[in-house]
């Protein structure tokens, strides 16, 4: 049988995602700056070149929690137009 992963950082609880944002053009800075204002759980948020316009980091402790985070509010953000979620199977110390 084979092991579940490990979703929660061993050492904080928590469980991290990377959310990538594709935002409207010329927007990423101020959606960036919105979304580390209304997201306590966010560690990193900046703005990027390439495919995508934004990256945003955060920990929770729940899955669910991170959920809700980016459906009610970063992705209700007049200016995003899509994001893809990535969530840490298991941190590498």
């Amino acid at each position: 049988m084979r092991n579940k992963p490990n979703w929660k950082n061993q050492e904080s609880g928590k469980m991290k995602a990377y959310i990538l944002l594709s935002t409207k053009p010329g927007t990423s800075l101020e959606v960036v700056a919105r979304i580390k204002e209304k997201v306590k759980e966010v560690i990193v948020a900046d703005a990027i070149f390439g495919r995508y316009d934004a990256i945003v980091v955060m920990e929770s402790p729940e899955l669910e929690q991170i959920n809700r985070l980016v459906y009610r509010i970063i992705e209700k953000d007049p200016n995003v137009i899509r994001t893809e979620t990535s969530i840490v199977l298991s941190p590498i110390t």
